[in-house]
């Protein structure tokens, strides 16, 4: 399954200043919350307590799949499927 997953707001930082990746997973269909643990396994560089808190990404991140809100879709069940785009977006700034 390929994914396309993007960072954005500053989370970017958090996995070497790339904002776009081009993923290749074993599954033909995920779970966000599956999603999740590959990220933190395979992506995130640093400072993991700055885009997940416990199962879930930090309050104040904005999960879109294929620009619909995760909400609406089941938050962290929602399923993932191949050619699917993932964008995470902090909605949080430094001031």
């Amino acid at each position: 399954m390929r994914l396309n997953l993007e960072f954005k707001g500053g989370l970017e930082l958090l996995f070497g200043s790339v904002k776009c990746h081009e993923v290749d997973l074993d599954s033909n269909e995920i779970t966000v919350e599956k999603l999740l643990v590959w990220i933190r396994e395979n992506l995130l560089k640093e400072r993991q307590e700055m885009f997940l808190k416990g199962k879930s990404v930090r309050p104040g991140v904005l999960v879109l799949i294929n620009d619909y809100d995760w909400e609406l879709m089941g938050h962290l069940e929602a399923p993932i499927k191949d050619k699917d785009s993932v964008v995470f977006i902090s909605t949080l700034h430094g001031g």
